[in-house]
């Protein structure tokens, strides 16, 4: 994944100069650099070194944020907080060395808990309202390096099945 990714963005960054694009007043929304679904598992560290290194090698640093989709995982992963732990650990192990702001711009995996505790509910929306603020609040700690895996609730990986037949 790191080779084609390396790839992928080398051509766009070429492309995006070709065209004289403002990089200045962009954002680039990539993937992480993890194995495919049935792929061997890795560990949060090497997804972080991995993908870090990969940007540092092909992303301008006049490119202001890097905000990345959670991307798939599989059925026996909980997307919301592997996607949380690897952008924390990132900040944390690279913290000072990186031209541009890392962050965040989920979708399922900011939104899992808080749609399967609504499940298009009036009753539930309190509850899934709290559930968005606190996955919110726990990438926001990843942003900075900082959270702590495991301590924002998570539907988990039953989520994953309830989610997909849901209203979502």
């Amino acid at each position: 994944c790191a080779k084609m990714t390396k790839k992928v963005l080398t051509a766009q960054f070429e492309a995006l100069k070709l065209h004289n694009v403002y990089l200045e007043g962009a954002v680039l929304k990539p993937n992480m650099v993890k194995p495919g679904i049935q792929g061997p598992k890795a560990s949060t560290e090497l997804i972080a070194t991995l993908t870090v290194e990969t940007l540092l090698a092909t992303v301008p640093p006049s490119m202001p944020g890097i905000f990345f989709l959670s991307g798939e995982t599989a059925l026996d992963e909980d997307n919301e907080e592997v996607a949380t732990i690897n952008l924390s650990k990132m900040n944390e192990l690279y913290k000072g060395k990186m031209p541009w702001h890392l962050a965040f711009s989920y979708g399922k995996a900011l939104q899992k808990t808080c749609i399967v505790t609504w499940l298009g509910k009036a009753e539930n929306k309190q509850a899934a309202q709290k559930a968005l603020r606190a996955r919110s609040g726990a990438n926001s700690d990843a942003v900075l390096g900082k959270y702590k895996a495991g301590t924002c609730a998570s539907i988990g990986t039953d989520g994953n099945i309830m989610q997909a037949a849901g209203p979502y």
